[in-house]
């Protein structure tokens, strides 16, 4: 796929190169190409659950975002942005990690990006169990290592490191909306820490 092409390059595309047709703009939309994009099509998203390890390799530690969120409360939330025109998805993971988590925050990005699980969003709070009022989402959900020294950063009001049992306590997940406590329950049973 090439990408967008204006309807008068549409007409003449055999006279053009790749590179006369393809969309390499690095600037994100504005606000309001944004919002009438996100009522016409999905957009593609990264959620990251960030974590610690022990010597072993073993989950001791999972980072929660404490946020304002699209539904309007503030809750308890994982790393997640928007993945931009031409970005790569290892770019995308590092960079809405480092802008939540600030650039100490060392992430050490999956070797694969193949994520654990696919999550859609949806205005619409019954379908699938994940929402976003503002559209429809396809988020690829990645547990992501974090080797340095994490602080909320952004729009993030605070950052709390719990183990994975009080992840999966009554009290935190009541405390996360829009799907976020169960993109968490998935990525706990992707390594192997499920209650």
């Amino acid at each position: 796929m090439l990408g967008w092409v204006p309807i008068a390059a549409r007409e003449s595309r055999d006279n053009l190169a790749v590179s006369d047709i393809t969309e390499t703009r690095s600037a994100w939309l504005s606000t309001d190409d944004l919002t009438e994009v996100r009522d016409r099509v999905p957009i593609i998203y990264v959620d990251a659950i960030p974590v610690r390890l022990d010597s072993i390799g073993e989950v001791t530690e999972i980072g929660l975002l404490l946020q304002a969120m699209p539904d309007g409360t503030i809750s308890r939330a994982l790393v997640t942005g928007r993945v931009m025109f031409g970005e790569r998805i290892r770019h995308a993971l590092l960079r809405h990690v480092q802008k939540d988590l600030g650039p100490m925050a060392l992430p050490r990005l999956p070797a694969n990006p193949t994520p654990f699980a696919v999550a859609e969003y949806f205005p619409d709070p019954d379908i699938s169990g994940y929402h976003d009022p503002r559209q429809h989402a396809v988020s690829l959900a990645y547990v992501v290592v974090i080797d340095g020294e994490a602080e909320p950063s952004q729009k993030a009001l605070d950052l709390a490191w719990v183990t994975p049992d009080e992840a999966m306590s009554p009290e935190v997940r009541s405390e996360m909306t829009g799907g976020h406590d169960r993109l968490l329950r998935l990525a706990l049973a992707h390594v192997g820490l499920l209650p």
